[in-house]
């Protein structure tokens, strides 16, 4: 017997199209808080995540895994377990956004980065630090893990159930950022806020990202995957 096929993703040619899906699927308070609740993303982010493969949307009639709810993001994510020479991870404990919003991590993650179609886990693991720790910094890829799968509601679209596959890749520091204490860097791979669409809310993105070495022993997280997409955890508040 044949096994079933997977559930086809659902495309969308244009943002009204995007809009008018969810809009008859999703509560309409979710929608109206995406983009306009601190830490929360807009259509337009949603849209281009889609568009450039990042992650895909699963109807509940062709995911019947989830059919409580009626449609679900499905994302996979290489979470970049960097260590130092003394073997302390990296992690990041917040990221400034394009809106002026300082969104604080509720718990230490690693370096996390969503995949792209036809990318491996460790093509990623090195994309992630390009953009996000900087051009001159080299790590050496040490290998991965078997993914795991998490399910929550998404912090960044609120109402949108997310479904994370999670990609666990380890490395270690060659050289090219500091190996102790504090830092931030500015992030290089995001720049969907330059993207304009007549009556759409623009796209919000990650400017700096900040980070700190935490030992073993002080790290109560699971840095197994890392969890979310790489902006999507933890509690809020403004920079304003």
């Amino acid at each position: 017997m044949r096994p079933p096929s997977p559930p086809r993703p659902l495309a969308f040619p244009t943002l009204d199209s995007l809009a008018a899906f969810l809009g008859s699927r999703l509560p309409a308070s979710a929608l109206a808080s995406w983009g306009t609740a601190p830490g929360t993303k807009t259509l337009l982010n949603l849209f281009l995540e889609l568009s450039q493969g990042e992650c895909v949307l699963i109807s509940a009639a062709t995911a019947p895994a989830a059919p409580q709810h009626p449609v679900v993001r499905a994302v996979h994510i290489a979470s970049v377990r960097i260590r130092n020479s003394r073997g302390a991870l990296l992690m990041e404990t917040g990221q400034l956004l394009s809106d002026g919003t300082l969104r604080s991590r509720g718990g230490l993650r690693p370096l996390s980065e969503k995949m792209r179609p036809g990318e491996t886990p460790e093509a990623a693991a090195v994309r992630a630090v390009r953009e996000e720790l900087g051009e001159r910094v080299r790590v050496r890829i040490l290998g991965g893990e078997e993914a795991r799968v998490e399910e929550r509601e998404s912090a960044s679209y609120p109402g949108l159930h997310a479904r994370y596959v999670l990609h666990a890749v380890d490395a270690e520091v060659v050289e090219g950022i500091p190996e102790e204490g504090e830092f931030d860097t500015e992030e290089g791979g995001e720049h969907e806020d330059k993207v304009v669409v007549e009556g759409a809310a623009a796209a919000i993105t990650v400017k700096r990202h900040y980070w700190k070495w935490v030992d073993d022993n002080d790290n109560e997280e699971d840095v197994a995957g890392g969890g979310g997409d790489g902006a999507e955890e933890g509690a809020r508040q403004s920079a304003h």
